[in-house]
């Protein structure tokens, strides 16, 4: 297990301070705010632990609010709004100088029998063995110059692996712009078998790529182009159990976008093809 990852199963270990309140901390960061997926998955771990362990996490809506500062904890209060007798659901607010900066609805659900359909495929793509990791992909683009290479070239505690181009890569080339991405990732770890555990990481992961769907189409990439935005809010859909410590395809597109914002979709397939997971993000998108 490396550092990255550690040091993200750490954060993801929430300190109580009083019945329904949370309180988490932030990695070292100089050079943005903190990062969306952090917020979302400690949040949920904050909900997580005010629910029985029969039922799992089946949905969650949430909303960025303001910039999370890295610098001081976040507070994240749960209110319990219903325990029904086979759903459960929970409001959360997290808090930081006295404001609030993000809240979500999740929502838990006894596992129960059902009618069983799986409408999409999952794309046929490269195996993940065989394509570069991320920091080796960036290493060709950015060059040993670039003001990005020493934020871009940290550890990361997932490993993702794109099937697409980059963002940058499309800035450059306009043939490469498209709609679509595809990503492969996996936490490089042998993980606990604690069901909330594995759903925490695909929401942490969930935010790394999906904005950039949208950037694609139109050949832009951070910090390459005038461009800046910010997540809004984030909803997912969690169909059947997945490992975060096995590769997950991460199929996204972008149907739209205008009035500075633009609206991406995505779907987490496991290694043998299920659909486990649906995501949909709408982003504030502005370009000076």
């Amino acid at each position: 297990m490396n550092e990255a990852l550690k040091e993200l199963l750490d954060l993801l270990d929430l300190e109580q301070i009083e019945l329904d309140i949370f309180r988490g901390r932030s990695p070292e960061e100089r050079i943005q705010r903190v990062f969306g997926g952090q917020v979302a998955a400690q949040a949920l771990v904050a909900a997580g632990r005010t629910v029985p362990s029969d039922r799992h996490v089946h949905s969650l809506h949430a909303y960025f609010i303001r910039p999370g500062d890295p610098a001081i904890p976040i507070v994240y209060n749960v209110e319990r709004v219903r325990d029904g007798r086979s759903f459960t659901t929970r409001r959360v607010v997290a808090v930081q100088h006295g404001k609030a900066i993000f809240t979500m609805s999740a929502s838990f659900h006894m596992l129960e029998s059902g009618v069983e359909h799986q409408a999409s495929a999952m794309p046929a793509v490269p195996e993940p063995q065989g394509l570069p990791t991320l920091q080796e992909r960036m290493r060709e683009v950015i060059g040993e110059s670039s003001p990005l290479r020493e934020w871009l070239s940290r550890p990361r505690p997932v490993d993702v692996r794109y099937v697409t181009p980059l963002t940058w890569e499309a800035h450059r080339d306009p043939e490469l712009r498209g709609a679509e991405t595809n990503v492969w990732f996996r936490y490089d770890a042998d993980l606990p078998d604690d069901p909330l555990l594995h759903v925490v990481l695909a929401a942490y992961a969930s935010d790394y790529t999906l904005v950039d769907t949208v950037l694609l189409t139109h050949g832009l990439a951070w910090g390459a182009s005038n461009v800046s935005g910010a997540s809004l809010d984030h909803a997912m859909w969690f169909h059947r159990p997945l490992r975060a410590d096995d590769w997950v395809l991460y199929a996204q597109e972008s149907p739209w976008s205008g009035a500075a914002r633009g609206l991406a979709r995505g779907q987490m397939f496991t290694r043998s093809g299920e659909l486990a997971v649906s995501v949909v993000q709408e982003a504030m998108i502005r370009v000076s």
